[in-house]
């Protein structure tokens, strides 16, 4: 298994893991169980985050089964819940650093192929992504549904997240989680 920055012959297969995975394309059944993702990409969403540095992918036996997306508040302002989100962010203090919209990017989402879950690929695909932001931010905040506990708890059982916020939009309640990029999610 390795971990790599996403190239564009990969965005083909990123956009089938994404379809397989989004919300409205799942039972709730499916949704509870399984987890789900919520926000979807266009291929020219994808390019810009690949010209980013921003798209990682975990793959084994050359066939890509997960990626994860992370990048500035500038490019998620494209969905309305991240400015949302930063706002009310802004100022509040976390392991030393005080979050603005210049020290802190959003991380996510993150999908991985069932079959691949409960594996090393979840955290190795993290520790990709974050080796790739560390020099740029202190801080990755990320945002999960809160009918999404499998997401909750891979986050920070798995991977130490801490809540520093919760709140709604939408009609949905959502938690927003930091970590820091200096720390390895391996041991």
């Amino acid at each position: 298994m390795i971990t790599r920055l996403a190239a564009k012959s990969d965005i083909h297969t990123i956009i089938l893991i994404q379809e397989m995975n989004l919300f409205d394309n799942l039972s709730r059944l499916e949704r509870e169980q399984n987890g789900f993702v919520t926000t979807p990409f266009t291929i020219h969403q994808l390019k810009r985050l690949i010209a980013d540095h921003g798209l990682f992918v975990v793959e084994s036996d050359d066939q890509v089964h997960g990626y994860t997306a992370a990048a500035n508040w500038e490019y998620f302002a494209q969905w309305p819940i991240n400015p949302f989100m930063i706002t009310r962010l802004v100022g509040t203090r976390f392991r030393g650093v005080i979050i603005s919209e210049h020290n802190s990017f959003q991380y996510g989402p993150v999908c991985i192929d069932e079959h691949m879950r409960g594996t090393q690929a979840f955290p190795r695909l993290f520790e990709e992504m974050r080796l790739e932001m560390c020099p740029r931010f202190p801080v990755g905040i990320t945002f999960i549904n809160k009918a999404n506990e499998r997401s909750y708890r891979a986050h920070t059982r798995r991977l130490g997240m801490k809540v520093v916020d919760e709140f709604q939009y939408g009609g949905r309640e959502y938690y927003s989680l930091a970590f820091d990029t200096a720390v390895s999610v391996l041991q």
